[in-house]
């Protein structure tokens, strides 16, 4: 019994190293010296709600692009921490900056998804750019962005932003998201086959076509959804449209989470929606204490201490290659069975709030009756990185 699970983990992380490599292969990167060939008007769309301590450093960046035509619109969601006040200082009478008021989120409607809603019907531009208050552009970022819209032919172009991670908390979680990218989800078929289920998305940087956005619907299909910019993606999918994930390559780059408490309780807001239930976040967590920490317990099993230290060793090359590419820590990688335990705990927040009335982020309940909380549409994707 004990060869067949020894066989399958090296099966399973054989196949993870595959997909990475392919991956790697053909995962494309902003390249910050881009300039695309047509020059449309470009929406960047900010919603934001309490965010007095980045807002200032985003919006510098931001009107600080090569690219010549665009317009910012930031959308105060009835922040009390003046938040918009802090974004017209830094402007300082720039036009093109707009801070809009949040309106009074209806009945069936998640706070983020109304105020992309509210942009996306203010916005002039033909490309519209959904992006967080917390995300930094480097100069000449929007012009690559461009350049990979226009020629992949994409009708959505999605950005892997660089992971700024300080505390331990954040080097021994945050980076997963890539792993989980690179290692889980074949960029090819995300790319080019018309299955809904290899759809990705990260809502921190997502450029749409306006055309398709509208036919789309905007951000209604997704009004009470917690998990909208992956869902947003599949559904696209679905319509036959196309889209590209890339990576940020230190061009576009964030702060997620700055301490344990945010870490656990930004994953735990998502993480149960990405896997579409209790029962595959639960068979989720059991798989990767299967792959990155039971074969620990071979080392001490004579007859099995090699297959261990291969099977460690399989397990820190595919953790080191996604942190490589990502601009990451590979030394971190040998913490690996500590993130395991982490996500565990995240995991055990996330099915505690799905039984007991869901979680409060940005001041807001994401109640136990909001039945996309509960139970959304399955995902590609373990974890939003939103």
């Amino acid at each position: 019994m004990l060869d067949f699970v020894v066989l399958g983990i090296a099966g399973i992380l054989l196949v993870l190293l595959v997909t990475m490599i392919l991956n790697l292969l053909i995962f494309p990167q902003l390249k910050g010296n881009d300039s695309p060939t047509q020059q449309p008007r470009v929406s960047i769309l900010i919603p934001a709600r309490n965010e007095a301590d980045v807002i200032e450093n985003t919006v510098r960046h931001l009107l600080a692009q090569t690219y010549p035509h665009f317009e910012i619109l930031i959308l105060d969601d009835h922040s009390d921490d003046g938040t918009g006040d802090l974004a017209r200082q830094v402007a300082d009478g720039d036009s093109r900056l707009t801070v809009l008021a949040g309106e009074a989120i209806p009945d069936g409607w998640m706070g983020k998804s109304w105020a992309c809603q509210l942009l996306g019907q203010q916005a002039s531009g033909e490309i519209l750019i959904f992006t967080d208050a917390d995300v930094i552009w480097e100069a000449n970022a929007l012009h690559s962005i461009l350049t990979q819209l226009q020629t992949s032919g994409a009708d959505m172009v999605t950005v892997w932003s660089t992971q700024v991670t300080t505390t331990w908390s954040e080097r021994l979680t945050v980076p997963n998201i890539a792993m989980a990218i690179l290692g889980y989800l074949p960029t090819v078929m995300v790319h080019h086959s018309p299955f809904s289920l290899f759809a990705a998305a990260n809502g921190q940087m997502m450029a749409w076509r306006r055309e398709v956005y509208e036919a789309l619907g905007g951000h209604e299909i997704v009004a009470n959804n917690v998990l909208d910019d992956v869902t947003m993606a599949k559904m696209a999918k679905k319509r036959g449209c196309r889209i590209r994930m890339i990576d940020g390559n230190e061009q576009i780059s964030t702060r997620m989470y700055e301490n344990w408490q945010s870490v656990r309780n930004g994953f735990a807001k998502n993480i149960l929606a990405g896997y579409g239930g209790v029962i595959p976040l639960l068979l989720g967590t059991i798989f990767h204490w299967m792959i990155f920490i039971f074969p620990y317990i071979l080392l001490f099993l004579p007859d099995y201490r090699v297959m261990g230290v291969v099977l460690i060793l399989a397990g820190f090359s595919l953790r080191a290659v996604s942190a490589k590419f990502t601009h990451q820590r590979v030394l971190d990688t040998i913490l690996m069975p500590i993130t395991v335990v982490l996500f565990t705990i995240i995991s055990a927040q996330s099915i505690y709030w799905h039984f007991t009335g869901g979680p409060v982020w940005k001041g807001r309940k994401l109640g136990k009756d909001n039945n996309q909380w509960k139970n959304p549409p399955s995902s590609s994707v373990a974890a939003s990185a939103d």
